[in-house]
């Protein structure tokens, strides 16, 4: 029976050691007995921290709360720290220096100038220090024999703190936008972005496995899952209600003899689960289907007379949440492995993507060249958008197709995502577009305008948004929110891969008519959000 309970009692202590995780989530984390905590670095066994008020680096327990070394600091304001697998490098951000230190003796062998402005961290790539400055907005590869510049980079947002590498990519901190950055330390992409755990995340360190983080307002050290099974995040979450409203006014003089309308029908989803089913007043004739598996209201109206009006609505009540995808590019699937059934219905032409047309043939490969990755497929086509189009409807524009936007240079939201499904079917990777309403800025509000955005379909992964239009911005950052991010302001109503014999290339809602003589008519379609228990 002895031998038993400790079999028993061993089995547990393995259960509580691999307790369930997903990627972002803090595995462990352990308070610092100073508070003035920087830089941070990993040696194999021990976690390295600076304290630029005691002007010491710490050597800790990665799991208890021992200190089992400390070396004063060789310059008078220690910000980050890195280990180059013999010994420990310091940087000065008042000095610029920075400093290789010998940890058996304490003493910095080498001083090397950094000749940067405001350095804050460092990190060894197994060659050459990197060095991240929030005043330049570079993070520098430095020739660790004199300190020159070997090649840079752009930060990924304003306030970089933090530093480490991988092995492959370096990850950034930003103390202000509360984030850490995965960057591909080549072309400058930041191809995953966490939530800190905490408000003021400054130094780094890789321990082969997780990330460290040293948060400079909650004293404490975070290990990061940044490798699981679950790579969908959900928060924000909150229940609203929205109405959607369809208005179709015959102004006359003659008759319309008849309307057929067609208004999106939602479903759960990874951003929003329906508390109830939509509600319809008046009630449809029927609901139909179209090709791409989309449901919607149908209304059909025999006779419409002048100065009459027909009015349809469509109420939803709903939570709404903000979802990441953390998708690791060295993690998704080869283009053979995407599955047969997908590719036969998301990588057809159509007349408004145009994958034949010689002008998307020769682009398409201009901007892919030899990749075969379909991760970076779509992510070099999302970059070409964000670098090659600007939105705007004026002086023309709205729903134009793929080559003529492209040649433009001007893009609404639908036209970022036809030049987006065109380049990407081009090459192989099947493409698809959602339509949604959105809040605009506040709970109770009206939307008339209406988003639609891409979901690339990445093996591995599944379908995962790509929004260019979203993620036109100048800084790496705000660009990489546009791949694998759903703000909690969207209820999706429209999923299609094209032109749909209800639908055509429209989203959310469409309609038809014919008349006996002259008419003159107008339409309309808005929504109206709300919190789900204000009565409103």
């Amino acid at each position: 029976m002895k031998k038993l309970f400790v079999s028993i009692g061993l089995l547990m202590l393995l259960m509580a050691s691999h307790v369930y995780s997903a990627i972002n989530d803090v595995e462990f984390e352990k308070p610092c007995t100073h508070h003035f905590i920087t830089g941070l670095a990993f040696d194999g066994q021990h976690l390295w921290y600076a304290d630029r008020q005691t002007d010491t680096l710490y050597q800790v327990d990665t799991v208890s709360d021992i200190i089992h070394r400390k070396i004063p600091s060789p310059g008078y304001s220690p910000t980050g720290l890195t280990w180059d697998g013999t010994h420990l490098w310091c940087i000065d951000d008042k000095e610029g220096y920075l400093y290789r230190i010998d940890i058996s003796t304490g003493v910095a062998d080498r001083v090397v100038e950094s000749y940067t402005k405001n350095p804050k961290d460092l990190a060894w790539d197994g060659t050459n220090l990197w060095v991240v400055d929030d005043r330049l907005d570079l993070i520098m590869s430095l020739d660790p024999e004199d300190g020159m510049m070997i090649t840079h980079i752009p930060t990924p947002s304003m306030n970089a703190d933090g530093l480490t590498f991988d092995g492959k990519y370096l990850w950034v901190t930003d103390r202000i936008d509360d984030m850490i950055y995965r960057v591909d330390p080549v072309t400058g992409m930041v191809v995953m972005h966490l939530s800190a755990p905490h408000h003021h995340a400054r130094g780094l360190a890789w321990d082969g496995k997780a990330i460290w983080n040293a948060d400079y307002e909650s004293d404490r050290l975070y290990r990061i899952n940044i490798d699981a099974a679950d790579y969908m995040v959900q928060s924000d979450g909150k229940e609203l209600n929205l109405d959607n409203y369809f208005e179709f006014r015959n102004y006359g003089p003659d008759q319309v003899i008849a309307l057929d309308v067609y208004i999106a029908v939602p479903t759960d989803r990874d951003n929003q689960r329906l508390i109830a089913p939509p509600r319809f007043e008046p009630a449809p004739v029927d609901f139909v289907t179209d090709e791409w598996g989309q449901r919607f209201a149908h209304y059909r109206i025999a006779e419409l007379n002048s100065g009459e009006v027909f009015r349809a609505k469509m109420i939803i009540a709903a939570e709404v949440m903000a979802v990441r995808y953390h998708v690791d590019p060295d993690k998704v699937g080869s283009l053979k492995e995407i599955p047969g059934d997908i590719k036969e219905k998301y990588l057809v032409d159509g007349k408004k993507i145009l994958i034949n047309d010689p002008y998307i043939k020769k682009l398409s490969k201009e901007i892919v060249g030899n990749e075969t990755n379909p991760y970076w497929i779509a992510r070099k086509i999302y970059q070409y958008l964000i670098d090659h189009l600007s939105y705007n409807l004026k002086p023309v524009g709205g729903w134009n197709t793929a080559p003529t936007v492209l040649k433009r240079g001007t893009a609404s939201c639908s036209e970022y995502s036809f030049s987006l499904i065109s380049l990407c079917r081009a090459n192989g990777v099947p493409a698809r577009y959602v339509g949604a309403v959105s809040l605009r800025g506040d709970d109770a509000s009206m939307d008339d305008v209406f988003h639609r955005w891409c979901e690339v379909y990445l093996p591995n992964y599944g379908w995962i948004p790509f929004d260019a239009n979203k993620g036109d911005h100048t800084l790496p950052g705000r660009q990489a929110t546009g791949i694998g991010d759903i703000a909690a302001r969207y209820i999706i109503t429209t999923t299609s891969g094209g032109s749909s014999g209800f639908m055509d290339w429209t989203y959310n809602y469409n309609f038809h008519w014919k008349s006996q003589g002259k008419c003159r008519i107008y339409a309309d379609y808005y929504s109206e959000w709300s919190p789900l228990h204000t009565g409103k």
